[in-house]
């Protein structure tokens, strides 16, 4: 009986933006058996956070699951293990960088980043070395730009669809990833466990979170409406639609090979940059899924 099994708390933290939000509340909104066998179930707490916060707050370890940048998986490798799930990729579009409409950048123009550790700032140092670069939470980085704190900044979530009429793009982060890369997927943010969770509850949460995902997207009118009445969402019901259809849809549920490769492309050009740590396929990294049926086929 449910009341009888054992409950298990799991911290879950994601960003406040909506392609986050909208792939983990099928969970908050009861709509996922979060009991799935055995004798445990398991109660989860989310937190929200912006995403440079959770970086540095997976680097000290505090969450048991937790939204990254994909840039910032290599720095916590050996503390967490990439889920394969709540995925967000680009395809032909990604963050922008942007300034006043008309301005000249210079070699080395100031830049608002939404972080050290995302995967925008990654892309960004490659292209653009002689940049003199500030942090800012994401939320700041467009008004940085309008009131000339800053010559240019890096938008993203839902800033990429709502930036003022005042500003231009000057380069679009998935072109930089075209030139780097070659027409592969562009790898933004992803999900990660703690590994010191147990193996079989890991395998259990990330089983639960994919079936979230997977839910929320099939139900993507409903829940979209639900965050909107429940004033969940920064944007109206047209921007989150076309929002969502970039980073929450049928391509966020489970990484792919093309996926997978360009994560693996992503780490190659880092490393060569000597701005990231050595990861030579992201596969070794991910929760061994078979141990499950190993474990249980056992005569």
């Amino acid at each position: 009986m449910d009341n009888e099994k054992l409950i298990k708390k799991i911290t879950v933290a994601h960003s406040p933006d909506a392609d986050d939000i909208f792939m983990y509340y099928a969970i908050k909104f009861g709509w996922i058996n979060v009991s799935p066998g055995r004798q445990i179930k398991y109660n989860f707490e989310n937190i929200a956070e912006d995403i440079e916060t959770l970086n540095q707050k997976a680097l000290k370890n505090i969450y048991d699951v937790s939204a990254i940048s994909f840039g910032a998986y290599p720095f916590i490798k050996d503390e967490y293990a990439l889920l394969r799930t709540a995925i967000s990729f680009g395809y032909g579009y990604g963050p922008k960088l942007v300034k006043l409409k008309g301005k000249k950048l210079k070699p080395n123009f100031k830049v608002a980043l939404s972080g050290e550790y995302t995967t925008n700032a990654l892309i960004f140092k490659i292209a653009y070395p002689k940049a003199r670069i500030v942090y800012k939470n994401f939320l700041e980085i467009e008004d940085s730009v309008l009131n000339g704190e800053v010559d240019a900044g890096v938008l993203i979530h839902e800033s990429i669809l709502t930036f003022d009429e005042r500003l231009e793009v000057e380069k679009e982060l998935w072109d930089i990833w075209v030139e780097l890369a070659g027409n592969t997927p562009l790898p933004l943010g992803g999900m990660a466990i703690r590994r010191s969770i147990p193996l079989l509850n890991a395998i259990e949460i990330e089983e639960i979170l994919t079936k979230a995902v997977d839910v929320a997207n099939t139900h993507k009118n409903l829940l979209a409406k639900m965050l909107i009445e429940r004033n969940l969402v920064r944007v109206n019901d047209k921007t989150l639609d076309k929002y969502l259809s970039l980073y929450a849809n049928d391509k966020s549920i489970e990484l792919d090979e093309e996926q997978i490769n360009a994560i693996n492309k992503l780490y190659d050009i880092g490393h060569k940059a000597g701005l990231l740590p050595r990861i030579k396929d992201i596969r070794e990294y991910m929760i061994p899924r078979e141990y499950k049926n190993l474990r249980f086929n056992e005569k």
